[in-house]
């Protein structure tokens, strides 16, 4: 369910802005992706699993106001990340 050390190091890299960056609003909203989408796997095989359920709710709400504050300080970072992860349509 939850992601290994290895792949969170390799979406850190990959979306951060600079050296060192690990607390930056797009690193946050990309590991909270790569965890959503996990647990959305697993409520597949698990759908009786409330207790991960409410986690999950609690995910998609902490990454729906990384994107609103991203939205509102720098809305051409916002556009950028939501098109890398294909959050919306």
């Amino acid at each position: 369910m939850s992601i290994t050390a290895e792949r969170k190091q390799e979406l850190i890299t990959e979306y951060a802005t600079k050296a060192g960056d690990t607390g930056s609003p797009e690193v946050q909203v990309a590991v909270l992706s790569e965890r959503i989408s996990n647990l959305t796997n697993h409520f597949k095989s698990h759908k009786k699993d409330n207790h991960s359920r409410r986690g999950l709710l609690k995910m998609v709400s902490q990454r729906r106001r990384l994107l609103d504050y991203l939205k509102e300080v720098n809305h051409s970072r916002y556009q950028v990340l939501i098109e890398k992860l294909g959050l919306r349509r």
